[in-house]
């Protein structure tokens, strides 16, 4: 089901593939495609005045290009193209966001479309052939990867980026770096966070969604009897327990696309393409960057480029890109046929990606369909009810392992809640033993990760997807760090302010660890290692660092090292992934990578 509206573009509609699997109902799928109708009625959703009206062909070249038009990309073009004398093209492989990608409890609907890139990662707990489990989903669409997240606007604990300075990366530090993130931001509850870190006026609206279940204060109220103080966690302090604000308006997605690109649609020297993968960039003999190649339209084409090339593709197509233009580890390219252009050994290593590790509850609530016409009525009027929210998402508390020292603020575990999704689970659905009660789920997520992987090049052919290993748990630290979470998880659900609810641990053993005793450590390692879960926050596949670090990609100003003209801004230049959701740290490297250029044009 598609339309139209003047000259507006075709939007990508909700997957039945998608419905069918995240609702399993023939009626259900008729209730959704019957809602999205009356979701693209909605003006603030449809947006059609504001739609970005794509190039059907490039100009020959530009100033800049951009490639790719995720959190960092996007921020980067529009603020590029603020200044009249600067062309930018900027290229994205996917369409322009759908609408009903607006509702925030919909952000479990696009993966398996064709707004995601469907990557599947490999190693030896894909070798089953379990494709659900190695699924990796990543934004092919105008916006990206914030289209397709849980829009939460964590942006990180302080030391995070006084780390990575400390790791050589001169002018990161939090000091540095907040400014940046308060230029973008537009905080629409500005009055109840701490004062000096939060901003107005600045393109990304941020705020508290409409809807929270009556257990989420409940679940602060249960890190405070545990010793742990309710927070802003974007504020002063970076442990405790909060409720995390969103990239989000009045009930609606704020993806980057929506709060860059749109204000800046009419710019006459921002040009857009659509449905353009880039391929590779070329060079001249000087190792200056010259061009990009584009597959569209069933065909290759050339844009030349006057002062630089961005990267922005994220952790995935950044170092691919990269890759396929002959910058890399010499003895791989080699090995694939790739004429090498600078021997660059760290473009696709350090990748690495939260993880987490979720313990089932049920509650004494009945479960009920969240997704109905008393819902559905109640957001397309109001903006309010299930629909306005992510269930119980929005609920964070970042504690510390073993590991970390309480007086440093710097949390190594973040606590995750699951549940209230407006849905589709039925009575009798959530557990063979406990028919009728509410599913919930509380979970550890290690969020600095020891173990690390890599991208590298599948073959020599540019459109080929690369292959992926995020090496989960290769450093037996981070299984350590998840039982520590797992054990106050467990003292967390007897908190006494959580008494009314019942909660009763799902205790059937994960595969292939029944012979071991259930809640033993030995019990809770092999749990952890066979029913883990990606946190889809991967980063550091370009990494940023000194001179000295043999796996630097980029250096601090986020330029190709041995490369002329060419940058590199997104999540993968993270030489650690912060402490938390990464889109809010996404978009404030954008804005650095912008004022660098405006500072520093090569």
């Amino acid at each position: 089901m598609e339309t139209s509206c003047g000259n507006c573009p075709k939007l990508t509609t909700i997957s039945e593939v998608t419905l069918a699997r995240s609702c399993g109902a023939t009626s259900i799928m008729l209730f959704m495609s019957i809602l999205e109708i009356f979701i693209r009625k909605q003006c603030d959703l449809e947006d059609p005045c504001h739609r970005i009206r794509p190039r059907e062909n490039p100009n020959s070249s530009y100033d800049y290009i951009v490639i790719g038009a995720g959190s960092a990309g996007s921020v980067i073009a529009s603020r590029l193209t603020e200044d009249k004398d600067r062309s930018v093209l900027l290229i994205e492989a996917g369409l322009d966001e759908p609408a009903w990608t607006q509702v925030p409890s919909f952000f479990l609907n696009p993966m398996h479309t064709d707004l995601d890139w469907q990557y599947l990662y490999e190693g030896d707990e894909c070798s089953n052939g379990n494709e659900a489990r190695c699924y990796w989903p990543r934004g092919k669409v105008l916006g990206g990867t914030s289209v397709l997240n849980a829009m939460l606007y964590n942006r990180g604990a302080h030391q995070d980026f006084n780390d990575w300075e400390r790791m050589g990366n001169k002018g990161w530090s939090y000091n540095d770096v907040l400014p940046f993130f308060r230029r973008s931001e537009n905080n629409m509850q500005i009055n109840k966070l701490d004062s000096g870190y939060h901003s107005q006026g600045g393109p990304v609206s941020v705020s508290y969604l409409n809807y929270l279940p009556p257990i989420g204060n409940d679940i602060l109220r249960a890190g405070q009897e545990l010793g742990y103080n309710t927070i802003d966690i974007n504020g002063k302090n970076h442990t405790g327990f909060a409720l995390a604000q969103t990239t989000s308006n009045n009930g609606s997605r704020v993806s980057s696309a929506r709060a860059f690109l749109r204000p800046a649609r009419n710019r006459e020297n921002l040009h857009i393409l659509i449905n353009s993968t880039v391929s590779r960039i070329l060079f001249d003999g000087n190792k200056r960057a010259t061009a990009v190649e584009i597959y569209r339209n069933g065909e290759f084409i050339r844009v030349n480029v006057n002062k630089e090339v961005i990267v922005s593709g994220g952790i995935v197509n950044s170092p691919q890109i990269l890759l396929n233009s002959g910058i890399g580890p010499r003895e791989e390219l080699e090995a694939l046929g790739v004429s090498v252009i600078h021997d660059l050994p760290g473009v696709g290593k350090n990748l690495h990606d939260h993880l987490n590790f979720l313990l089932n509850f049920s509650i004494n609530e009945t479960a009920y369909n969240d997704v109905n016409w008393a819902t559905a009525v109640e957001y397309l009027l109001y903006r309010k009810g299930p629909l306005s929210g992510i269930g119980l998402l929005t609920v964070a508390g970042f504690i510390n392992s073993r590991f970390a020292q309480a007086q440093d603020d710097h949390p190594d575990i973040q606590l995750v809640f699951g549940g209230y999704l407006a849905n589709c689970a039925q009575n009798g659905e959530i557990y063979n033993n406990s028919p009728g009660r509410r599913q919930i789920a509380f979970g550890p997520i290690v969020v600095r990760p020891r173990s690390k992987g890599h991208v590298s090049l599948r073959n020599n052919d540019p459109l080929s997807k690369p292959l992926i290993y995020p090496r989960y748990l290769s450093h037996p630290d981070d299984i350590t760090i998840m039982m520590d979470g797992i054990k106050f998880v467990l003292q967390l659900a007897k908190a006494k302010v959580l008494k009314k609810y019942d909660l009763q641990l799902e205790m059937t053993p994960a595969k292939n660890c029944q012979h071991l005793e259930f809640g033993s450590d030995s019990y809770w390692e092999c749990a952890i290692r066979e029913t883990k879960n990606p946190g889809y926050h991967q980063a550091g596949s370009c990494k940023m660092g000194s001179d000295t670090d043999p796996l630097a990609v980029v250096d601090h100003l986020l330029r190709v090292r041995g490369i002329q003209n060419v940058r590199v801004a997104d999540a993968s230049i993270m030489p650690q992934v912060t402490s938390s959701n990464p889109n809010a740290a996404t978009m404030m490297i954008g804005e650095r990578a912008a004022d660098f250029i405006r500072k520093f044009t090569i």
